[in-house]
């Protein structure tokens, strides 16, 4: 495993981050794994170096988070964990127990940590941008709950970047505590994100901790609606299928696995690697349900590409629409 700083923290994560939202109650969606399937799972990450670990409120409406701080009680001393958690999602039919509103992110930080059974979160994600509440509002909220001790670092989640600019600048006007990662919407069939975003990151010393680096399995092949579905989450994860089969995806994928059969490494390994040496990028955000899945994601740390297999994969891309968060003025929960 491979190591480096978010952002330009002083923080030291791995350079894979475990998705704790694999995990939790398997009632909430048909492929994730309850607690006793996860353990040994999560057990492995640790294993292999992975000390970054990431889940929300809203996955599993909390379970995921119990899970998540039950596991890894028992697995290492807390000094030696990096958690992230996120805040937005509605967690209730409350109309304040939603969004980023002062009241809301006091409220669920103190209930995220009481789930995770830990007294403080390493990273606490805003999960989408909120129309309904000033960003000033959100950032002093977040500032309180840093210098109260309850949270270490900020970062952000899927927005537009001007959106995301606003916020640091909003941030250093005010002296509050700036954002210091972006957990964006990035992979080799969704690359919009090179357009304003990733400049703006690495601009600004922004660790960028990516969600869906393999595109939920459409990298790994066997996922296009014409071809064979072999996991539960292939056949039910209707989000994915809204998101991935756009025009040139067929062509990436393709492309891909062609250099990966001219190498040892499979497709996922040459995914990860095309993006762990893009600037910026910290660590991708790895679901897994195998120990296999995790084993591959530990080796791509430490392969590197050459520029013409760079190129190779990205030549057949086409420009998609934004996908990962919702229309400019629509907040994410109304849109789901």
């Amino acid at each position: 495993m491979q190591y480096t700083t978010l952002g330009n923290t002083g923080l030291v994560v791995s350079r894979i981050c475990l998705g704790m939202m694999t995990y939790g109650d398997p009632n909430w969606r048909d492929w994730i794994l309850g607690e006793e399937d996860a353990r040994p799972l999560v057990q492995r990450a640790w294993e292999l170096g992975v000390t970054f670990y990431d889940t929300a409120d809203m996955y599993s409406f909390g379970e995921s988070e119990r899970v998540t701080g039950r596991i890894l009680a028992d697995l290492a001393p807390r000094d030696q964990l990096v958690i992230a958690s996120k805040v937005y999602f509605p967690m209730s039919d409350d109309p304040n127990d939603r969004g980023l509103s002062r009241k809301h992110i006091v409220a669920a930080c103190e209930n995220s940590l009481r789930r995770l059974n830990t007294d403080y979160l390493d990273v606490y994600y805003i999960h989408r941008w909120n129309y309904r509440t000033p960003i000033e509002e959100t950032l002093e909220a977040l500032h309180t709950l840093i210098r109260d001790g309850k949270i270490r670092y900020i970062g952000a989640s899927s927005m537009y970047a001007f959106q995301f600019a606003k916020a640091l600048y909003t941030a250093d006007a005010l002296g509050f505590s700036r954002f210091v990662a972006m957990q964006n919407h990035y992979n080799l069939l969704y690359r919009e994100e090179e357009r304003e975003m990733m400049p703006l990151c690495v601009e600004e010393g922004i660790g960028v901790v990516p969600w869906s680096p393999l595109a939920r399995g459409y990298l790994a092949g066997g996922r296009f609606p014409d071809e064979a579905q072999p996991t539960a989450r292939a056949k039910s994860d209707s989000y994915a299928q809204k998101m991935y089969n756009q025009p040139g995806d067929r062509e990436v994928v393709q492309a891909l696995h062609d250099i990966a059969a001219q190498t040892e490494y499979s497709p996922s390994q040459i995914a990860l690697a095309w993006m762990l040496q893009k600037e910026g990028v910290v660590a991708p955000i790895i679901g897994s349900t195998k120990a296999s899945h995790l084993d591959e994601a530990a080796a791509a740390t430490g392969l590197e590409l050459d520029d013409d297999t760079i190129a190779a994969l990205e030549a057949p891309y086409v420009p998609h629409p934004v996908l990962g968060h919702p229309p400019y003025g629509v907040d994410a929960y109304d849109a789901r």
